[in-house]
């Protein structure tokens, strides 16, 4: 029993680490790299998505028209749910504005998609979001 605790805890110490290394070190070198290199190869892969709460994230995407597609595999899209919410994209360095939601209720559409969106990574896991862009003004 003992032991069993020591790895749950350990486990959770992981995790943790891991959580806090991508939201303090990651996420803000990756989005460094997007502002200051928006033709580079990263920038072909990864999009800033920013929330209505002003929270940003890079994310994988695929941009097929004025659909943008993002594969979500933390818990950020939950608040997507439903009708989605207004959000801001920077896409190889142009400001995008679209609505985004959850795609949670159609696993072939899903499945379509990640196809595209990430042709060599397992199909298990992730949600799918789908953006669509509205006009420019």
């Amino acid at each position: 029993m003992k032991y069993v605790l020591i790895v749950i805890v350990a486990g959770f110490v992981l995790v943790a680490g891991y959580a806090a290394y991508m939201v303090h070190v990651a996420n803000p070198a990756i989005e460094r790299e997007l502002h200051e290199a928006p033709d580079g190869e990263r920038a072909r892969k990864v999009m800033l998505i920013t929330f209505p709460s002003g929270r940003t994230l890079p994310v994988n995407y695929l941009r097929e028209g004025d659909t943008v597609y993002a594969a979500a595999d933390g818990r950020w899209w939950h608040q997507l749910r439903g009708q989605g919410a207004p959000v801001e994209l920077l896409v190889r360095g142009k400001t995008l504005a679209g609505r985004a939601r959850a795609i949670e209720d159609d696993p072939e559409h899903r499945s379509a998609v990640f196809d595209r969106l990430r042709p060599t990574a397992p199909k298990l896991f992730g949600t799918l979001v789908q953006i669509d862009l509205v006009p420019d003004p």
